[in-house]
């Protein structure tokens, strides 16, 4: 019983907000509301179903019906009620049992498809941005420059943001999830943007850092350590390394630069239908052994975003999008990564 959205889509094409879908060895059922009816008769392939109450009750008919003894569910998408109210609806003989992400595993390495519409979205996502620098100036506040981003990303043909857009000016540059706040940018001050789109379903992520004004050296060298980072993490990529080295990579780098301990994140995480996908490129998890450790695949997308953040001063990040090669790793993302300027 596949319940997560994402997963949904994947198999069936389906994006919208209420759809279940049944797989056994030689068939699949769709299940979802009456809304999405005639959308799911003229584009879902399988057996289609519309409930007009839980979805999960409409697969215990089919589950009854069809006799099977043993459901696997995914545990991080079905609640206890769901849970419960599944179990209720089933003979004792049926066993719900909790599967390991497998779908997940399976979405990590994309199909040529699925990369090209990734490509869509990255260059999107870097057009709704250079088409916004052209408008960003001081006195701006944060929530102004993230509507701005959002809606050049909707001219741009985007469903939607892939997250909630990260506008920080001056010393809110060090919260590394900033929301953005009715704080103006100033003369003098770091602005960070970290920005994503959903185009066609697939996302992108970028972040890059501007200063208003000429950069102070304290500003340079902190970029400079930064980039110096970003591009040890990308030249580390490639198939078949494990995703704590390639965080090891440009986490060491920070280290030289005495700014290891304010990169406070992981190096980066996959994409694709969800801006957090498999894998997470972070240190080597507790309980892990090293040979059990998630390895780059060929055509994986991923990003690489290391970042220091010094509180009361400012903080930078740099993110790409990258995909995973046969010999290493093109970035996709076209938006230059020099420190630039707000006029």
């Amino acid at each position: 019983m596949v319940s997560s959205p994402a997963n949904v889509q994947y198999l069936s094409g389906f994006n919208g907000s209420n759809g279940l879908m049944l797989l056994a060895p030689s068939e699949a059922h769709f299940i979802t509301d009456p809304r999405y009816a005639q959308e799911a008769s003229e584009t879902i392939t399988c057996k289609v179903h519309i409930a007009k109450g839980p979805l999960a009750l409409e697969a215990a008919k089919i589950i009854k019906r069809k006799r099977f003894k043993k459901i696997g569910f995914e545990p991080a998408w079905m609640n206890m009620a769901e849970h419960g109210r599944l179990e209720k609806a089933l003979p004792s003989r049926v066993l719900l049992h909790p599967v390991a992400p497998f779908l997940e595993d399976l979405r990590a390495v994309k199909s040529p498809e699925e990369i090209a519409l990734i490509r869509h979205s990255v260059n999107a996502n870097s057009e709704a941005y250079a088409r916004t620098m052209k408008r960003v100036r001081t006195g701006l506040r944060e929530l102004e420059i993230a509507a701005e981003l959002e809606f050049q990303m909707k001219v741009l043909g985007c469903e939607k943001p892939a997250f909630e857009t990260i506008v920080a000016v001056g010393e809110r540059t060090a919260l590394p999830h900033a929301h953005p706040s009715l704080r103006r940018l100033q003369a003098n001050e770091l602005l960070l943007i970290d920005m994503g789109a959903t185009l066609d379903g697939y996302t992108s992520d970028m972040t890059r850092v501007l200063f208003a004004g000429k950069p102070p050296k304290k500003v340079r060298d902190l970029y400079q350590a930064v980039l110096e980072a970003q591009l040890a993490g990308l030249d580390a990529v490639r198939p078949d390394i494990a995703v704590s080295q390639v965080d090891g990579a440009a986490r060491n780098v920070l280290k030289s630069h005495k700014l290891d301990k304010q990169f406070v994140h992981s190096t980066g995480h996959g994409l694709g239908l969800e801006i957090h996908e498999t894998p997470k490129i972070g240190k080597l998890q507790k309980g892990v052994k090293k040979k059990d450790e998630i390895k780059l695949r060929a055509g994986m997308v991923i990003t690489i975003e290391p970042g220091a953040y010094i509180a009361g001063f400012g903080g930078v990040r740099i993110e790409d999008t990258v995909l995973v090669t046969e010999r290493g790793c093109e970035v996709l993302t076209p938006t230059s990564k020099e420190l630039g300027g707000v006029v």
